[in-house]
């Protein structure tokens, strides 16, 4: 590869990958993987270097739906342990997925998943106020039975009743250095699968575990800006952000600076609008620690919409070339 290749991180949510209203089926989830690697494939191919980071809502959720399933004939796992155990498989998925295009794409790369830490604070304030929803929609029975057994439930922006989770502000990917050689050799990495799985730094101790669940775009915004990406690329359902989101003016934003970003998020126009706040805070902050430029876009859409043909962009600010009075 020449020294002008570019390096991308790109965000998958896990809810393209196991989709609300149908089975969760293995095979249902190595199909919509096949799919959504359609979007990065082409970029492959191009020879970008790549690493991917994806989600595991959906996933981890039913996790916890196994533990208490078992819980009176196994030990039930916490938390942490099945953020790493979600990051192992859906990492397999893709990997597997990825090989087998690239193969029929008749392009010689290596894909590896890499198992990664998100170190946070143990007193970040999201431990004491839960926000993250995990897994699907819940019966009121169910819902219930959990509350009473101390867990949150409550209605997500579409009035589904799901478990909510802390989810902690990632500090640093433990592992970005190994991403970053083996990005830098040409490999195609599967990294920060969950958004890494939570860990703190005890004095004694050193790395320990917690049980919570980070964000995966903001793992990515931190692993895109410290393996010295070019572009953060997120993957999402909805094909930009949107001005006035679910009213009949809203209007695709096609392009924003930093500062027009922070005063869309300080507005507080995003706020309720599914998830698109966390991606544009994501994406923004890799902006201002020193990437070039962030797009969010549709799955489908992804590959043209790094070519400028769709999503929204975030760029820097524009350099100020004024010319001081002098006296």
């Amino acid at each position: 590869m020449s020294e002008e290749v570019r390096t991308v991180v790109v965000a998958i949510g896990g809810n393209a990958l196991s989709q609300s209203g149908e089975s969760a089926s293995v095979h249902n989830q190595f199909r919509h993987t096949r799919e959504s690697l359609l979007a990065i494939v082409p970029l492959a191919v191009a020879g970008w270097r790549i690493a991917i980071v994806h989600g595991n809502g959906p996933q981890v959720g039913d996790a916890l739906v196994r533990n208490e399933a078992g819980r009176g004939t196994v030990e039930p796992l916490p938390l942490g342990v099945l953020v790493a155990g979600t990051a192992g498989w859906i990492g397999y998925m893709i990997q597997q997925s990825m090989t087998n295009a690239l193969e029929l794409a008749g392009c010689e790369r290596r894909v590896v998943t890499l198992i990664c830490q998100a170190r946070v604070d143990h007193d970040d304030p999201a431990f004491g106020e839960p926000t993250k929803f995990v897994g699907r929609a819940l019966s009121e029975a169910v819902a219930a039975d959990l509350r009473s057994s101390g867990e949150i439930v409550e209605a997500d922006g579409h009035g589904n009743l799901r478990r909510r989770v802390a989810s902690p502000v990632p500090v640093e990917i433990m592992e970005s250095r190994m991403v970053a050689d083996l990005v830098r050799a040409g490999d195609i990495v599967i990294a920060a699968g969950g958004g890494g799985i939570p860990v703190y730094r005890d004095a004694v101790l050193g790395l320990e575990g917690m049980d919570a669940v980070v964000d995966k775009d903001r793992a990515a915004a931190i692993l895109a800006r410290d393996i010295g990406a070019d572009l953060l690329l997120i993957l999402t359902d909805v094909d930009a952000v949107y001005e006035r989101w679910g009213t009949p003016e809203a209007r695709r934003i096609e392009s924003l600076t930093t500062t027009e970003a922070t005063s869309l998020l300080e507005s507080g126009e995003l706020d309720g609008a599914g998830s698109m706040r966390p991606k544009l805070e994501a994406a923004t902050s890799f902006v201002l620690a020193g990437g070039s430029r962030s797009v969010i876009a549709a799955l489908e859409a992804g590959a043209a919409a790094v070519l400028g043909d769709g999503g929204t962009e975030i760029v820097p600010d524009a350099p100020d070339h004024g010319v001081e009075n002098s006296a």
